[in-house]
């Protein structure tokens, strides 16, 4: 099969036969052999119904349906392990993505040899203040810690090779960050093309203030989990180490000069109190970062690493 189309979606009964015409127009005029994979994330709507009318009229029409709305990144996990395509692409269903972008970024996966291609929404449609600005920050920021070169990183138009999906997990909400953990996995040919996006014609947006929140935080997990996730004393004993070690210096400084210079008791410089919350935060922290050690030893994950090809075994 060449290509699985992952669109998950929430509410949007009424913008599903327009998208599902028209990406078979795409795939028909490019003779791609494919699959529509609808992820219905626990629509109160009358989604399901139509997903089903569509399988009946399109066989390469396929549902997965949540018993309940678990999020954009539980939806694409789920696409992702049901793909069977060399090429995934996925793209949102309110029909803001363009499906005739779909051949060209299937090309560059193809022909230029990237892993994955995220889509850039240069010109948007979207409010200025509630989205466009924001977006910008966050971009910004994402740039800024995982070193990739991309403007849009929560476009909802990618494509990627099948083994970059089959490599991953989305969890969370960290839908938003794909190519930080495709490139977390070992894929470091990541693109970017410049997409079409529409303006909404059904249905209202899905995201409030807090993707805004969520999004910075996870973003911080991201980059914890991708370099300290099998080896937290690397960060908190390190820490908990100097820490603990700045308290102790004060406190021998301290009782050095109570003994041989200033008889000023040490509980009444304020230095002694700064010395002892200075060991208790180390040994806290030396103490989170052998406990996160004792739990990635003794997990079933802790040797799977990824094996792009093998020879002569």
């Amino acid at each position: 099969m060449d290509l699985s189309i992952v669109i998950p979606l929430y509410n949007e009964d009424e913008s599903l036969p327009e998208l599902a015409a028209w990406i078979k127009r795409v795939m028909d005029e490019n003779g791609y052999s494919y699959e529509i994979i609808m992820m219905d994330d626990g629509s109160t709507d009358d989604s399901w119904k139509v997903i089903e009318q569509l399988r009946s009229t399109n066989p390469n029409i396929k549902g997965i349906r949540f018993q309940r709305n678990y999020g954009k990144s539980a939806a694409l996990n789920e696409g992702f392990k049901a793909a069977q395509g060399e090429v995934v692409i996925t793209m949102d269903a309110d029909m803001q993505d363009s499906p005739d972008e779909i051949p060209a970024l299937c090309k560059m996966l193809l022909d230029e040899g990237f892993d994955m291609v995220s889509g850039w929404k240069k010109k948007r449609y979207d409010n200025t203040f509630t989205k466009n600005i924001p977006s910008k920050f966050f971009n910004a920021a994402a740039r800024s810690m995982s070193k990739i070169k991309l403007h849009d990183f929560n476009c909802g138009l990618k494509a990627y090779k099948k083994k970059v999906v089959k490599s991953i997990e989305v969890y969370g909400e960290m839908h938003r960050y794909v190519p930080v953990l495709a490139k977390w996995a070992g894929f470091r040919k990541i693109g970017e093309k410049v997409v079409e996006h529409r303006p909404r014609k059904y249905g209202i947006t899905k995201f409030g203030w807090s993707r805004f929140v969520n999004g910075f935080l996870d973003l911080m997990t991201i980059f914890f989990v991708g370099k300290f996730g099998k080896r937290p004393m690397h960060f908190f004993g390190l820490w908990g180490s100097l820490s603990f070690f700045a308290g102790f210096v004060i406190s021998v400084y301290l009782a050095v000069s109570k003994f041989f210079f200033d008889k000023t008791g040490m509980t009444q410089r304020p230095m002694f109190f700064f010395a002892i919350l200075a060991m208790i935060i180390g040994t806290q922290l030396f103490l989170a970062g052998f406990i996160g050690e004792l739990i990635s030893r003794n997990s079933t994950e802790r040797n799977n690493y990824l094996i792009e090809e093998k020879t002569g075994l």
